[in-house]
């Protein structure tokens, strides 16, 4: 039975590797993470930074030479949110390392564009415009180097 994308996946991950955020699963309490302040209050949470910080460290020792990490990143919805918390703490635990962050954002069905123009029922094209500005800023004052990646010319944005 398939209930979420990550059924589809033919490749199995290591249970180290996933992080399920119950809130905001289909079924969760909270509905949808659509904002950037939503995603970082998330890692505000002691236990939730522990178990993240715990899982890096299983990963981190296996590792003869740590070069550094890569981050790809949803910038679009509140996970630029979570992707920001997480850039900072590899950024403040790992200082020497390099952080190579991906900031994606989705083709737009409405002409592939999020305009900036928008009336004020539209919160959606709000939200998604906020959560790439904010995530842009954030991620790229604590990454090595910040890479924004779309299939669209604009990010979304024009």
């Amino acid at each position: 039975s398939v209930q979420v994308w990550s059924d589809y996946l033919n490749v199995h991950l290591h249970p180290k590797s996933i992080y399920v955020i119950r809130q905001y699963m289909h079924d969760g309490y909270c509905g949808c993470l659509e904002a950037f302040g939503q995603g970082e209050s998330l890692l505000q949470d002691p236990g939730c930074i522990e178990e993240l910080e715990d899982r890096l460290h299983f990963y981190v020792e296996e590792c003869d030479y740590l070069q550094g990490f890569q981050v790809l990143c949803d910038l679009h919805n509140g996970f630029s949110g979570v992707g920001a918390k997480v850039t900072e703490l590899l950024y403040d635990e790992y200082s020497g390392k390099g952080i190579l962050t991906w900031g994606l954002t989705p083709v737009m069905s409405n002409m592939g564009i999020l305009m900036v123009v928008f009336s004020p029922q539209d919160s959606q094209n709000f939200y998604r415009l906020m959560n790439t500005a904010l995530g842009i800023v954030h991620l790229s004052s604590h990454s090595s180097l910040f890479c924004p990646l779309s299939l669209s010319g604009s990010l979304g944005i024009k």
